[in-house]
């Protein structure tokens, strides 16, 4: 079986995949990619099922080779990534021959960057799933010396680049209420939607922490409620009033007040904001929240007919004269 070898990785370097769903009730949150629209990303520019299981790299990622050919998509927050010391494109699928060493860098911008495969890696399951659950003891991050079986692959294109909107940066986050947001006064609720926030260093797959500009938020009656089940997207308010967004690896409890939660589409935004980052909250209503992830679905299940080649074949391109072909000419003449 072809493996995908690891010369060397950095801290956070994970296998991933949809995750656990259901086993909440037994104390287990889903986990799972933090950006799964990038794993549907990869999943797209390679033809397979978004399902199958990838490399999630947190900040960093590493050197890696293989022992038999593969077919690879670099996808989430862009990397710097080289073949053999050539430069390779992001949001983009490529060959990595038998051998060849790949080698991925810093996060240019967001925090997540994810390396699939064709075939998907075929590490050990776990109630279901292949996911690193860091919070709970479920695999480990990778090191140098590790080896990942890969799974077979049916399918043969490469070349394939896609063009995605910038989710790196922070930007415009939407939410639904939540249990709790009644609670807050409605001049606190209209002040939390006119805050400019910046994503706190401190930050993990748990949840990341957004720093307001001005005063934090908080309940008049007390912080403290009936500890109660909390789901990733669940936007917590702490004593110290600094909200937290809970990301995949959440506790599945807990007793601080939510604001609001989260939109589906929206978590990888939050996930992928770097350091410093801005984002603001912007409440809408249940039905249109359902709206908008029906649409959100719909446009994740159809990113594979936005894949594009890398470099068109003349042959398909029936504008081919509009282009000039021949630049840079020089005469032979005395006076050139």
């Amino acid at each position: 079986m072809t493996a995908l070898l690891v010369l060397s990785a950095g801290a956070g370097v994970t296998v991933q995949d949809q995750g656990r769903p259901g086993h909440i009730g037994l104390g287990l949150s889903c986990g799972g990619a933090a950006d799964r629209l990038a794993l549907a990303e990869g999943a797209a520019l390679l033809r397979q099922s978004p399902d199958l299981a990838a490399l999630e790299m947190a900040g960093f990622g590493g050197s890696f080779t293989a022992t038999g050919p593969l077919r690879i998509a670099l996808t989430g927050a862009p990397m710097r990534a080289t073949l053999d010391g050539a430069p390779l494109a992001w949001n983009a699928s490529h060959a990595l021959p038998s051998g060849a060493r790949l080698e991925i860098g810093g996060a240019q911008s967001g925090v997540y960057g994810y390396l699939s495969v064709g075939g998907g890696f075929a590490t050990e399951t776990f109630l279901g799933a292949r996911a690193t659950h860091l919070a709970v003891g479920i695999g480990r991050g990778l090191a140098a010396g590790d080896r990942l079986p890969i799974g077979a692959d049916t399918g043969d294109v490469v070349g394939l680049g896609l063009a995605v909107a910038d989710r790196f940066n922070g930007g415009r986050v939407r939410v639904i209420a939540s249990l709790q947001t009644a609670l807050f006064p409605e001049a606190e609720i209209a002040r939390f939607q006119a805050t400019p926030f910046h994503r706190d260093a401190r930050a993990n797959r748990q949840g990341v922490r957004l720093l307001p500009d001005g005063d934090g938020f908080g309940l008049a009656s007390g912080q403290s409620i009936l500890s109660e089940i909390i789901t990733p997207g669940d936007i917590q308010i702490p004593g110290d009033g600094a909200p937290f967004v809970l990301l995949p690896e959440a506790q599945t409890t807990g007793g601080y007040p939510r604001i609001g939660t989260v939109l589906p589409a929206d978590l990888p935004l939050v996930a992928q904001c770097p350091a410093g980052g801005a984002l603001r909250f912007a409440f809408v209503t249940l039905e249109e929240a359902m709206a908008l992830h029906r649409t959100y679905q719909t446009a994740t299940a159809q990113l594979s007919r936005h894949c594009a080649p890398l470099l068109r074949d003349p042959r398909d391109m029936p504008d081919l004269l509009s282009y000039q072909l021949i630049s840079g000419m020089i005469t032979g003449t005395e006076d050139a």
